[in-house]
């Protein structure tokens, strides 16, 4: 499978696996390693990123993957830019998932903050990876100030609704000069296929790994869904069509040639 290339760096796979939710550190790597994933997210409020013999950080091997810090919590632009700030000042690379949230029961990304966010961040030279709502604006100005991609959302976080926002996350893939990354919301393999194939060029995946009995067998069923839906995409979908189409000749049956 071709690389996925966010902000010049390469990576084998196309999925991205959160850290929350995990009823232990054993079942979340094993959901790691058997996602094949290289990003891993870490929500900054979970975690001391200042002591690496954090309970967590000290079971993640950052030699294999990349620790992307996320602004989980965060409620407007101050405090998403304190905590990204922070995540550097500890030693971690600069980059940062943005997510800004100020609705506790949805978590809807707030585009205005984000946008903030974003444009201050970017001046300070972290690499941003905006979680946002499935706007095709809005994706088009983050991508213009700069950020390394852009994360619409399949359905609220935690949801396992499937892509619901399929006919905008469309417009985004066709408007974007930057990888696009379906994030929240997808809760079986078939929706990571679902996004692949239409084009997405990654998905982040937490909630529907952890909250499975058996979230090693879980990842490893996303990635294999990752892989097939990029493979479908590459490969070239046939056109959907209203009236039947035999694939069989209609012409020169056995009973036509008597």
């Amino acid at each position: 499978m071709d690389d996925l290339i966010i902000a010049g760096r390469h990576f084998k796979s196309r999925l991205l696996v959160g850290t929350g939710k995990f009823s232990s550190n054993q079942a979340m790597l094993e959901a790691m390693e058997a996602s094949g994933s290289e990003i891993v997210t870490v929500a900054l409020r979970r975690v001391d990123i200042d002591n690496p013999e954090d309970y967590m950080l000290k079971h993640i091997d950052r030699q294999k993957y990349l620790l992307l810090p996320n602004t989980s919590g965060a409620r407007d632009c101050e405090e998403a830019v304190r905590l990204a700030r922070l995540s550097r000042a500890a030693g971690c690379e600069p980059w940062i998932k943005l997510e800004v949230t100020p609705d506790p029961y949805y978590l809807l990304p707030d585009p205005i903050e984000t946008y903030r966010a974003a444009q201050i961040l970017i001046k300070d030279g972290f690499t941003v990876l905006p979680y946002i709502n499935a706007d095709p604006i809005l994706a088009k100005h983050l991508q213009e100030i700069g950020c390394a991609t852009v994360m619409p959302l399949g359905a609220p976080i935690g949801t396992n609704k499937g892509v619901k926002t399929r006919d905008n996350i469309a417009i985004i893939i066709e408007q974007a000069h930057v990888p696009v990354v379906v994030d929240a919301g997808l809760g079986a393999p078939s929706h990571a296929a679902e996004a692949m194939e239409m084009g997405a060029d990654a998905v982040l995946v937490n909630t529907a790994l952890a909250v499975s009995p058996d979230p090693g067998m879980m990842a490893g069923a996303f990635k294999k869904g990752v892989e097939a839906g990029r493979e479908a995409f590459l490969a070239g979908l046939g056109k959907q069509r209203k009236f039947a189409e035999a694939s069989s000749p209609l012409t020169g049956f056995l009973r036509d040639e008597k």
